[in-house]
């Protein structure tokens, strides 16, 4: 398979693993009886159990669903980064392979433990949390090194790289502020939480739709 053969299929498996992801949290939501965007966390959709957590009432029915797509889109990811590492030569692209594993393991670990009571109880719950933030700081700085990446190639595509990455990262920090503080409420926590997500979500669909109808490789 030549450079641009592989470029094009990594394009592709990053479109699949945001799709992937969107598919999922679309049917899983639309099964949770009450689901709010703005008010629940996206790992509620993952928690089998039915109960309460943390003052939100929890009704997954098609909880599988959603761990099978944080583990799919994660996997699709990471092999989108090593088909990209395969179809260049220069820049930092052991930095986006790394930062890419990080995602892939972090997104897994979202779909395997799960931010419910019974984990917090079994002392799981901090792995889940671990997970969330490997998968939103290492996928914005995935965002972030293909922008650095690309500045040469695309500086349009560099420009939204950057802005993704950047946006996504301070949405993280906010989402810390606004649930750590009575005193800050800004936004919701489910639209911090989805912002700080979606722009890496945007970033994949971005980057394989460019990889597939260009020559070059951003």
């Amino acid at each position: 398979m030549n450079s641009r053969a592989t470029a094009r299929t990594a394009g592709a498996f990053w479109v699949a693993a945001a799709l992937v992801y969107l598919a999922g949290e679309a049917v899983t939501a639309a099964a949770f009886p009450g689901y709010s965007y703005a008010t629940n966390y996206i790992s509620d959709l993952g928690v089998p159990e039915v109960g309460e957590y943390q003052g939100r009432f929890i009704d997954s029915p098609l909880s599988l669903v959603m761990n099978t797509a944080f583990v799919a889109s994660g996997a699709l990811f990471f092999a989108a980064a090593i088909l990209a590492f395969r179809a260049t030569a220069t820049g930092p692209r052991k930095t986006l392979l790394v930062l890419s594993g990080i995602y892939g393991i972090g997104i897994a670990v979202v779909g395997l433990i799960h931010g419910s009571q019974a984990s917090a109880d079994s002392g799981l719950g901090a792995f889940h949390v671990i997970g969330a933030a490997m998968a939103i700081i290492g996928g914005n700085f995935v965002a972030i090194t293909a922008s650095v990446a690309s500045r040469r190639l695309n500086a349009g595509y560099s420009r939204v790289a950057l802005a993704l990455g950047v946006v996504g990262l301070v949405a993280l920090v906010m989402l810390q502020v606004d649930s750590r503080s009575a005193d800050v409420t800004i936004l919701p926590d489910g639209i911090w939480e989805r912002i700080a997500v979606y722009t890496v979500t945007a970033w994949q669909l971005l980057t394989g739709i460019l990889l597939l109808a260009s020559r070059k490789v951003p």
